[in-house]
């Protein structure tokens, strides 16, 4: 929130009291502390009567610094916080305080309070200022309410940009933007979202994590044009410093504190397919769907039974709609021996038409207000009521609910909502009601997950979640909510979920063709390409159903086509998923990200990497038109990976560094390698979870001569199925098995003629490029590329 008009004034009825200078510094074993006056000290009488802010300066890990300030420690809420996890046996960081300075260093990364003059607070990695907190930037302020904010500002430098705060909808690069930090059911068309996380990071090489649970209001380069000014309610602000110097070791710290991804089963990643919201269906409907995929040829992993698979005005009261559904449990066993997943629709709330809303209310599982009555109001479900989470006994009673589907053979949850959570309750275990309005969203989805990996083993439980904060991240999979069936929608969908990823979600989809309304079959087409280059993929829509030859048989293609794309890129999809768990890289990677040296790439929005070696460039528009960006080097078009469309062939590889203009067909997009990668594609494009090892061909694509590649293909629990080396010695390609399961397996060199090969197996000239296979014992390919 803004509390200045302009720089030098306050705005009506706003007052701020700002740390003058550290008066009191004291070195414990931990750390700092620190007494700020919020005015001058110079005789005895001056401690009399006024605020000091009390600040403790610790270390959590290496290049972590944890700044805590307090105005009234009685007055802060113990519950709900955010759990961390310190780095394990880390050395404790090192203190200096003299006359002049007090200094804490963690690894690289030091913070520096002069104890002279007015208040400064610099961080550094050697002789460079990351950022600093200087004269009436860290403060007190109260504003035309009376209630009183902590307030930090953080100085940006010239030319830097932040990124993060969640899943945000507008531009990626957040300087201008005012961001608060609030869960809430908006949409993908405006400033509020799902999915608020109070963290950031720029391209100065460090994150900033606001340790706050409840709203947390930035003003990014917006109230003052050189600084990030972030505020909380109440009596306490804390903050962590994360250094980088990049944003992926930014993103593995931050990652490392906050929780990783568990990683999602393999099956996750192929195609669902949704009854969509308020459309009519019963189990021949779903049959007709199920077969219409089947019989032309369009591989479905997943069948989603949204809302209306209970009965209206009950949700959630996990019965199915006997009406509709006669024989759930032989309707389920029936779609899973067709080799399908299924998942169904919750949410927390309970509808007052609901048995389970006396049972609740009896056991004392729903949220009260503060005079103990119920809350309940008439949005969504008439007379809702919300579960309390915070009680253990009705965190088990609704995990029992769901057991029971479970038990029938559902396989995943798609947990809707958790954003619309009131303030003017009391929760079963105290919380503060501020506090706990976002971490909501973090009781309610751990609930589901946990009861999944119970039933079904932690290497199957997935989520489709829409609603999350900080540590949500663990529990994948998101998806961006709800959207329009436009081009523009689509961009704002993308937006959405590069800025999820840079907030440390591995996971994220987002409705194929839209939500709202009927998508022209044009951009039908276009976001079947992107939704199947997308870490998970779902068709689903509100009041129409999203079979594709609803639109036309050339979407039939496209959605053949990409489906059967996505299956054959699993070996490398998965790798960048087990990535994803153990180093907090999403799955989808901004440019900034992926690209932080490349200036040109800082404020790219409409492309992205998928994994770390697949640039994607969605085609958003009418026409056919796109223009997208290439890093240095020669980029190569992935062989196969789009339909041919009868125009002009496109150039198989692309120079960068520098722009593009290209015009595509319906079923084409620019999708390119990077050069110098080791792609791992699979044998089977029928479905995303096989034997990723048996018959996988490393293409490598524009290998510079040394250049040494470690390629992992993973098996369907994540582990090492087969690890192994290519290298390039002038004109021969070696490949190498260097440890896992023997199989057959392939090299191909993309782009390059072959004169001779010296391995066994036959050398075979394809439209990709040159081929040699494996038998199972062969341990080491090689090819001779011609002078």
């Amino acid at each position: 929130m803004k509390f200045k008009d302009g720089y030098w004034r306050m705005r009506p009825g706003v007052r701020g009291r700002y740390a003058h200078a550290a008066y009191d510094v004291t070195a414990g074993p931990d750390g700092l502390r620190v007494l700020a006056p919020v005015q001058p000290i110079t005789r005895r009488g001056n401690t009399i009567d006024g605020p000091v802010l009390r600040l403790d300066i610790t270390a959590p890990m290496p290049d972590v610094i944890r700044v805590r300030t307090v105005h009234f420690a009685g007055s802060v809420p113990a519950a709900p916080t955010f759990a961390l996890t310190p780095a394990p046996d880390a050395a404790p960081p090192l203190v200096e305080v003299d006359a002049g300075y007090a200094r804490l260093t963690s690894g690289e990364l030091s913070v520096e309070i002069g104890r002279e003059g007015p208040w400064e607070m610099v961080f550094r990695v050697g002789d460079r200022v990351l950022t600093r907190s200087g004269a009436k930037c860290l403060g007190i302020m109260t504003d035309a309410t009376g209630e009183q904010h902590l307030s930090e500002q953080l100085q940006l430098g010239v030319g830097e940009l932040v990124y993060g705060m969640g899943e945000r909808f507008g531009p990626l690069v957040r300087n201008g933007q005012s961001v608060d930090i609030w869960n809430a059911d908006g949409g993908t068309s405006s400033e509020q979202a799902y999915k608020n996380v109070p963290f950031y990071l720029t391209n100065r090489g460090y994150g900033v994590f606001v340790n706050h649970p409840g709203r947390v209001s930035f003003e990014v380069a917006s109230e003052t044009v050189s600084r990030v000014q972030f505020s909380v309610p109440g009596h306490e602000l804390e903050y962590l410093i994360i250094h980088g110097p990049t944003p992926a070791d930014i993103l593995r710290r931050y990652t490392a504190l906050t929780g990783r991804p568990a990683l999602p089963p393999a099956w996750s990643f192929g195609l669902w397919l949704s009854t969509s919201f308020t459309t009519d269906y019963d189990e021949a409907t779903v049959t007709s769907f199920v077969d219409g995929m089947a019989q032309r040829d369009l591989p479905l992993s997943v069948f989603h039974f949204d809302c209306f698979w209970m009965r209206q005005f009950r949700w959630c009261d996990f019965e199915w709609d006997p009406e509709v559904f006669p024989d759930p449990a032989g309707m389920l066993r029936r779609l899973k021996e067709r080799g399908l997943r299924i998942c169904v629709w919750i949410n927390p709330y309970i509808g007052q038409a609901s048995a389970l809303f006396d049972e609740g209310a009896a056991a004392g599982h729903l949220l009260r207000r503060p005079d103990g009555t119920i809350w309940q109001d008439d949005h969504w479900q008439a007379g809702r009521a919300l579960v309390d989470f915070t009680d253990p006994a009705a965190r088990d009673w609704y995990a029992g609910k769901l057991r029971t589907l479970i038990d029938m053979g559902v396989d995943a949850f798609k947990t809707d909502f958790g954003e619309w959570v009131p303030t003017d309750v009391a929760w079963a275990d105290g919380s503060d009601p501020q506090r706990m309005h976002n971490y909501y969203s973090l009781l309610y989805n751990q609930v589901v997950h946990d009861v999944l990996a119970a039933e079904r083993g932690a290497d199957e439980a997935v989520l489709f979640a829409r609603s999350a904060t900080v540590g949500g991240q663990r529990l994948p999979v998101h998806w961006g909510g709800d959207c329009e069936s436009t081009y523009e929608a689509m961009a704002e969908s993308l937006r959405g979920g590069l800025s999820l990823g840079l907030a440390g979600f591995g996971f994220w989809s987002h409705d194929i063709g839209g939500f709202e309304g009927l998508p022209d079959p044009a951009v039908f087409k276009r976001w079947i390409a992107f939704g199947l280059l997308s870490s998970h993929s779902r068709l689903h829509g509100s009041s129409s159903y999203r079979v594709p030859w609803h639109f036309d048989e050339e979407s039939v293609d496209v959605l053949r086509h990409f489906t059967k794309l996505k299956a054959r890129l699993m070996p490398y999809l998965y790798a960048a998923a087990v990535a994803a768990t153990e180093e907090g890289m999403p799955v989808m990677r901004a440019m900034p990200l992926a690209f932080p040296a490349d200036p040109a790439a800082a404020h790219l929005e409409t492309q992205y990497l998928l994994g770390p070696d697949l640039l994607v460039a969605p085609v958003l528009s009418a026409d056919g038109a796109v223009d997208y960006y290439l890093p240095a080097g020669g980029w190569t078009r992935l062989p196969g990976g789009t339909l041919p469309d009868g125009s002009d062939p496109l150039p198989p590889v692309v120079t960068g560094a520098g722009w593009q203009r290209e015009r595509h067909g319906a079923g084409s997009l620019p999708l390119l390698v990077r050069p110098g990668a080791v792609l791992p594609l699979g044998a089977r494009d029928d479905r995303p979870d096989y034997d990723y090892v048996d018959g996988v061909t490393l293409c490598a694509y524009q290998l510079a001569d040394g250049d040494r590649r470690i390629v992992r293909v993973p098996t369907v629990t994540g582990a090492d199925g087969a690890v192994f080396e290519v290298t390039r010695d002038g004109r021969r390609v070696r490949a190498r098995r260097v440890s896992g399961q023997q199989a057959s397996w392939n090299l191909l060199i993309v782009g390059e003629p072959a004169a001779e090969t010296s391995s066994p197996g036959p050398l075979d000239v394809t439209e990709a490029g040159v081929r040699v296979t494996a038998d199972p014992a062969t341990d080491q390919l090689e090819i001779v590329l011609r002078a």
